[in-house]
């Protein structure tokens, strides 16, 4: 199936990766790597449309407090499914963003809210990086995504915007696809949820009225600031995204040779 003659209603922001060049003049191997949103609003043709990328392998980085309260994946075929919660329940900016999402009372929160939801979605992007959860299921999506049998693999969270996203960063700099065009793929959430994102700000809306639009803007949006949050720490942390692939994720050099033999045309 050609990379870009594709398209999930229940699912807008779905997309191959393949097509994106790599700095050496190669391009990410179309069919390989997917990324999704939570599945579980897919429609019959969807599913039809699914069946037809074949994914080998479905990665969740939900964790079970989300599962819990969403509609269930809905998926064709038989993928080896492999949960790795990418999550902190715990973290003051988690849950003043989940009470942002959830339409709760956001008096608990004085301090949070008073930086704002962009810098707390930047906090959540610097944890990515540097959070016990989050280098653990990232390394071993990683190593997964090296393994020809389980691809194409497919890899999604709830939005599919936000660890969503980082996975994707990750995985197209291990590549070798360089900043700015990982940047754009980033960043295409936004033009393909367009009216997805107004509706959601109207219903936020109709059970909060009193909430300011611009928060939950804020928390809808991907936007460069976030991505950036996650790359000034890989450098607090690391000092370059190559040795945060390695100390940080424990890419080794066999595992980036697998990808790249695996990935790229």
């Amino acid at each position: 199936m050609n990379v870009r003659d594709w398209e999930l209603v229940g699912a807008p922001n779905a997309r191959d990766l393949g097509g994106l060049p790599t700095t050496d003049g190669r391009r990410v191997r179309a069919g390989r790597l997917i990324r999704t949103p939570a599945l579980g609003r897919l429609t019959e043709a969807d599913l039809t449309v699914l069946g037809r990328l074949a994914p080998a392998c479905v990665v969740d980085l939900r964790d079970d407090s989300e599962t819990a309260v969403a509609p269930p994946n809905r998926l064709a075929g038989d993928p080896h499914l492999v949960r790795l919660p990418v999550l902190d329940p715990a973290h003051p900016a988690f849950t003043y963003l989940s009470a942002v999402l959830l339409g709760h009372d956001l008096d608990a929160y004085d301090e949070l809210a008073r930086q704002g939801a962009p810098a707390a979605m930047a906090t959540v992007y610097r944890w990515f990086v540097t959070g016990e959860a989050a280098r653990v299921g990232f390394a071993r999506a990683v190593r997964l995504a090296a393994d020809p049998a389980n691809l194409p693999l497919l890899f999604h969270c709830s939005a599919g915007k936000d660890r969503t996203g980082w996975l994707a960063v990750v995985l197209l700099t291990a590549l070798g696809v360089d900043e700015e065009t990982v940047r754009a793929d980033y960043l295409r959430h936004n033009e393909l949820t367009v009216e997805l994102r107004e509706a959601l700000l109207a219903a936020m809306l109709r059970q909060r009225p009193e909430l300011d639009p611009e928060t939950a803007r804020a928390v809808l949006e991907v936007r460069p600031a976030y991505l950036d949050a996650g790359y000034d720490e890989v450098r607090r942390a690391h000092g370059s995204f190559d040795a945060y692939l390695v100390d940080g994720l424990g890419v080794t050099a066999e595992v980036r040779a697998a990808l790249r033999r695996h990935l790229l045309d």
